[in-house]
């Protein structure tokens, strides 16, 4: 399985169980194993590179379980569809996990043209309201 460009895990890698579906599918819902439950062992693994390990780790942490990722599929009736769903979700995982950190932003300060815009229409509001404001005279 192809991780973008960043790294290739080999099928040996990955392992299947698979169980009974919940939810709707008739008579042959109570027959056929169709749910996938697909784990790879992220911090074991030798397909993964040293330098994205760490990063893995670290993101996927509230999902591991002793550093296996396990997603399952089950929205599918066909146990190949579940299988190619789960593979799926799995690269994107992995593709969002070991993604380089976003650059940094670099502080900057309003312009002098845009502060003076600002305030002249700050000026101006307060000009309106103040025409509003009518004094009453005891005519």
């Amino acid at each position: 399985m192809v991780i973008g460009t960043r790294f290739v895990i080999p099928g040996a890698d990955l392992s299947e169980r698979f169980s009974r579906s919940s939810g709707p599918g008739g008579q042959g819902v109570n027959t056929t194993d169709s749910r996938v439950e697909l784990s790879f062992d992220v911090a074991g693994s030798a397909s993964v590179p040293e330098h994205l390990r760490a990063r893995m780790l670290d993101r996927l942490s509230s999902r591991l379980v002793d550093g296996i990722v396990t997603i399952a599929a089950s929205e599918h009736r066909s146990q190949l569809m579940n299988r190619e769903a789960a593979r799926a979700r799995l690269v994107m995982l992995l593709l969002d996990a070991s993604a380089p950190p976003a650059a940094k932003r670099r502080p900057t300060k309003p312009s002098r043209g845009s502060k003076e815009r600002r305030l002249a229409s700050k000026k101006r509001r307060g000009d309106v309201k103040k025409s509003r404001r009518g004094g009453y005279s005891d005519d």
